[in-house]
């Protein structure tokens, strides 16, 4: 596994925190550039504004995992070193969070299934033996509600309105099922992070995200995917989709192009 740039020796424990909280900041930032590539694009004003909002909450959440990061393992960097200066290998996202926006109905049911998860997850860090990533997340945790609360109503309401936006959940749901499993896989990083009481598995969210997504699935009148399959890669850097590559050109393109600016 690439070490995202780790400058100095870390011990194992170092190392796993470090890569649990590139976890947490890339998965918020690379969503939140991805929400805000609706404003201004929007099918009303006020979804226009809610995207917006939602966006600038995620990039608020990914500035302070990625400091955390750097304060974790090597304080010469920032958070903006993280986000602007690191190639695609290097960053540790689902890939659930970096493949395109679709309509506005791909768009909020990708929000949905992250916030279903968010929200239970979020919740158990808050009690996190490591007081800064509590701390963190008890504050996200007050974003997380609303998020899903929206994303939620939103996929009812398209699910569950005319026969166009039904087909066109039904094909948005269809094509982002496969990125789901991810969210759920343990690996090494997890294992150890849970020994030390940092957080839990993964996989121990399974339960409560089901709960949700059923719920609201059947209140939109769509059908759960029988499909097992997972596609993975995101969290260890091992794979990314082509997508994340064209989001970074844009997203770093400023400071890649004017190294070291400050404004």
């Amino acid at each position: 596994m690439a070490t995202s740039g780790i400058t100095r020796s870390a011990t194992v424990s170092e190392t796993a925190v470090f890569e649990f909280l590139l976890r947490q900041g890339d998965n918020a930032l690379v969503l939140g550039h991805r929400l805000s590539e609706w404003c201004g694009v929007g099918p009303a004003l006020e979804e226009d504004i809610a995207l917006a909002n939602t966006a600038l909450d995620l990039i608020g959440q990914a500035k302070m995992w990625l400091e955390s990061a750097v304060g974790e393992i090597d304080d010469s960097r920032s958070a903006n070193d993280l986000a602007y200066l690191r190639d695609a290998w290097d960053f540790r996202n689902l890939l659930l969070v970096e493949v395109p926006n679709g309509d506005f109905g791909q768009t909020l049911l990708r929000e949905f299934f992250f916030d279903a998860f968010q929200l239970p997850w979020l919740n158990a860090l808050s009690q996190s033996s490591n007081q800064r990533i509590a701390d963190i997340a008890a504050k996200a945790f007050k974003e997380a509600s609303y998020h899903l609360e929206r994303s939620a109503e939103t996929v009812i309401a398209l699910g569950d309105g005319t026969e166009q936006s039904h087909q066109r959940m039904s094909r948005a749901l269809d094509y982002l099922w496969p990125y789901t499993g991810e969210m759920f896989v343990d690996d090494a990083i997890d294992t150890h992070i849970e020994s030390v009481g940092i957080a839990p598995l993964p996989s121990s969210m399974r339960q409560a995200w089901n709960q949700t997504v059923d719920s609201v699935l059947s209140q939109a009148q769509l059908a759960r995917p029988q499909s097992t399959f997972a596609h993975s890669g995101g969290r260890t850097g091992f794979r990314h989709t082509e997508h994340l590559g064209h989001l970074l050109a844009q997203m770093q393109v400023l400071q890649r192009s004017y190294p070291g600016a400050t404004w």
